[in-house]
């Protein structure tokens, strides 16, 4: 079996960044009231979401602050994570789009010197929606990653600006997101050996198999085995999916699916999100 490998994208926070600020500099008074894919939220809201996430970071790991609050399981944990979310929300709203650039531009550099500095290997919280287990920093980063790039596409699809599907960016989220497939396939019983064939078709995509070892699923990047089913999804609607842009049913009718469907069910009901 050969496991994906480390994900580095320390380095890809600040270009990232300057994306986005250029992004909300060009924004109409207007574009700033549209809605967006995050459910209630409005461009503005997502821009302060963003930012509060910068304060989150710079206040836990650079401070080693822990705010009030604790979750024993997954279900306390999206309900504690959407009550911090709404309340910095609302009090945001009392932000200019203005300032809210100016302080987006002042966290950048301290959280990507938090990155810098980390060791990738060493363990901390677990990345929810990839399992309980502890991850490396490597992979809290590159979900942070995720976070930072597909709200911003939230921005761009909103106030009709082009997407940021460069494979420089897309290409990590894509594959930080596929490493939740495991984790959604846990309750699946099948034959050890059973292999289960996923593409994200376009230029920032790849192909995983998910490969059951009769404990538990694992990913890799080859197969000997034939797979038992095989989908394969657009770039476009495997972020959306993902992201829980679209529902399930919404993505599989945009997909290629070969083989066992009840095998292939699973990947339209995983998402690489909490809340």
């Amino acid at each position: 079996m050969k496991h994906p490998s480390r994900i580095a994208v320390a380095g890809r926070f600040a270009p990232l960044r300057a994306q986005l600020l250029d992004l909300l500099a060009r924004l109409s008074e207007d574009d700033w009231t549209r809605p967006t894919a995050a459910r209630r939220w409005r461009v503005k809201d997502v821009a302060a979401h963003l930012l509060g996430g910068d304060i989150g970071i710079l206040s836990r790991r650079r401070d080693g602050f822990r705010p009030p609050g604790a979750a024993a399981t997954a279900g306390e944990l999206v309900r504690l994570v959407n009550g911090w979310n709404e309340e910095w929300i609302l009090a945001a709203r009392r932000i200019s789009p203005r300032l809210l650039r100016e302080l987006l531009a002042f966290t950048a550099p301290q959280v990507e010197a938090c990155f810098a500095a980390a060791d990738p290997e060493e363990l901390g919280v677990p990345v929810g929606w990839a399992g309980p287990d502890p991850a490396p920093a490597w992979f809290d980063i590159a979900r942070d990653f995720t976070e930072r790039w597909h709200h911003q596409q939230q921005i761009r699809d909103a106030t009709a600006n082009p997407p940021l599907y460069d494979p420089y960016f897309f290409s990590p989220v894509l594959d930080t997101f596929v490493r939740a497939l495991p984790h959604g396939f846990r309750h699946v019983s099948a034959p050890e050996g059973t292999v289960v064939r996923f593409e994200i078709s376009g230029g920032a995509g790849g192909v995983w198999f998910v490969i059951g070892t009769g404990l538990a699923w694992e990913l890799s990047l080859a197969s000997a085995a034939p797979p038992a089913a095989e989908v394969v999804l657009p770039q476009d609607m495997a972020w959306r999916m993902f992201t829980k842009g679209v529902d399930g049913e919404t993505a599989r009718r945009s997909a290629a699916v070969r083989g066992d469907p009840a095998l292939a069910a699973p990947i339209f009901e995983t998402v690489a999100v909490i809340g």
